[in-house]
């Protein structure tokens, strides 16, 4: 039997990233046009999945609701996803959440306070753009918290999607990877276009001179937070219309997997027909 796109593309147990193509298409037997269309056929089928979900959720007749989780290095397209994928579904079931640089109100909490607001109501396709995970990365690389805090936190990011998946919840972790060549280039494609120059953050080259630091704290969460419950996607992302494609894909492999039905009516379907003929 042929593995699932989500079989494809998760990762667990112990990996370097460097090993992995960003410019493959798993999955995907067609170039570039041909992802066009399949994009375009994958949004008919959103639409009509997240409504139900949309749907079940406005009845209160399920609990189910869907997170999508982006991460990856700057340039790695986590807004071209929002755009071109998330952008597929009707925004009246979708909430977006960017998690910047902590608060001083969000810095006197634990560092999940704030990823738990975000969290979608049942119904809803909740995207975060960063997320929790930002407090095992920058926090590592950067050494913004004592390396005892930083172990705690894998095992409570763990235990905190355990109990979004037992309350209804799906989770989605995508990591959008890139080679470093593949942001070279993208940062200087920025610098190039002025129409691109508000995208460019000169940070970014700060950032980009620790990519290996940065690799490894990848390749440490990953480890460390791969569950049966809430498995990491690797999605190659060299390739901006296959990283497109394939979050799609996996989003609707996932809402087709909750089997869910219309609402039945909750009122005499008959009756309101026969009262409508008569206005």
């Amino acid at each position: 039997m042929a593995k699932t796109l989500d079989e494809q593309l998760a990762v667990s147990g112990k990996i370097k990233l460097a090993d992995y193509d960003s410019r493959a298409t798993t999955g995907f037997d067609g170039g570039k046009d041909d992802s066009a269309k399949s994009l375009t056929l994958l949004g008919e089928e959103l639409s009509d999945l997240q409504e139900r979900l949309y749907a079940n959720g406005d009845a209160k007749i399920s609990d189910r609701k869907v997170l999508l989780l982006l991460q990856g290095m700057d340039t790695s397209g986590k807004g071209g996803i929002i755009r071109h994928a998330a952008g597929l579904v009707d925004p009246l079931g979708l909430t977006i959440t960017s998690f910047k640089k902590p608060t001083q109100e969000e810095l006197k909490h634990d560092f999940l306070w704030r990823i738990e607001k975000g969290l979608p109501a049942p119904g809803k396709i909740g995207v975060f753009d960063r997320s929790q995970y930002e407090d095992v990365l920058i926090a590592r690389v950067r050494q913004l918290a004592e390396p005892q805090e930083i172990e705690r936190r894998y095992d409570a990011i763990n235990e905190f999607e355990k109990k979004f998946v037992e309350s209804g919840g799906v989770v989605i972790k995508c990591f959008l990877h890139i080679h470093s060549d593949d942001q070279k280039e993208r940062l200087a494609a920025r610098l190039e276009d002025p129409a691109k120059h508000w995208k460019y953050n000169p940070n970014d080259v700060n950032e980009r001179m620790l990519w290996d630091d940065y690799q490894r704290a990848y390749e440490i969460a990953i480890e460390r937070c791969s569950t049966e419950w809430a498995p990491w996607h690797l999605i190659p992302s060299g390739r901006k219309w296959y990283r497109n494609w394939a979050v799609a894909a996996l989003l609707a492999e996932k809402l087709r997997g909750l089997n869910l039905e219309w609402p039945p009516a909750n009122f005499d379907v008959d009756a309101e027909k026969a009262r409508l003929a008569n206005t």
